[in-house]
């Protein structure tokens, strides 16, 4: 079976992480594969959403401790050049058009918190965990991990996380807000793949935009955001798209994107 899977829904590109027997730790194949998934749908105008998630027991056990020896033994320019391709996963993640939903259905640990972390939303099942895990085995963290959670839960929680590589469950990553919503094992994938088809009916052309205010609005300044705002707006308003809402909204019926 291949290291990972995909399948499209109702407009929903769903990528699964398959390595079950180890939690979903990254292998060569998940890294390139995910590399290459979030690429084609990510720039896919028959996709509106796209959501990450893991076979089995866990969402994703982070790195492979068991094939780490090898690594570490390169030199220092490949090791960070090869570290450096695998973060830039994270960054293609949060760079796409598309919103991302993580579907959180067990573990999620070192480069699994850095992954889910890097999704749009997080929507956890009761049995997920999630921790940094890289001091536990002497590193200090990647795929952007260290940035995107302290925007998500604060400098002083996310130093305490990645300080200790203390394991949280599922209803305190909600309280600290690392999480969105905390659902039963059983209701996971409705609950996610609800809210994936409602943002998937959307126009792609907003979507893509709307990602990209909220994305320049983490570390950009007030008037920044606003410029930016402005000039996608005026963009948006040209649409067919938006002029299909507006008759939609006058004939009181749904509207019908074309991402046009």
């Amino acid at each position: 079976m291949p290291d990972i899977l995909e399948s499209v829904e109702d407009r929903v590109a769903i990528i699964t992480l398959n390595r079950p027997e180890s939690l979903n730790a990254l292998s060569e194949e998940i890294r390139v594969g995910m590399r290459d998934a979030i690429t084609k749908y990510g720039h896919d105008n028959s996709i509106g959403c796209i959501v990450v998630t893991g076979n089995g027991r866990g969402f994703c056990a982070g790195g492979d401790v068991k094939t780490m020896a090898g690594r570490s033994a390169r030199v220092f320019e490949e090791r960070a050049e090869q570290i450096r391709n695998s973060n830039n996963i994270a960054l293609l993640m949060n760079n796409v058009p598309k919103p991302i939903i993580g579907m959180i259905n067990g573990v999620a640990v070192g480069a699994g918190l850095s992954m889910a972390c890097a999704c749009d939303i997080r929507i956890a099942a009761t049995s997920a965990r999630f921790g940094s895990g890289f001091i536990k085995i002497g590193l200090s963290g990647d795929w952007g991990g260290t940035w995107t959670v302290t925007r998500l839960i604060g400098t002083a929680k996310a130093r305490e996380m990645f300080f200790t590589g203390d394991i949280i469950d599922a209803e305190e990553a909600l309280r600290i807000g690392l999480v969105n919503k905390v659902v039963a094992d059983a209701e996971l994938r409705h609950t996610t793949m609800e809210l994936a088809r409602r943002i998937a009916s959307m126009s792609p052309i907003a979507l893509g935009y709307t990602k990209k205010n909220l994305s320049a609005a983490e570390t950009g300044s007030f008037e920044a955001s606003i410029e930016l705002e402005a000039v996608h707006q005026a963009r948006c308003s040209q649409t067919e798209d938006h002029r299909e809402a507006v008759a939609a909204f006058k004939e009181k019926r749904k509207p019908v994107f074309q991402g046009r």
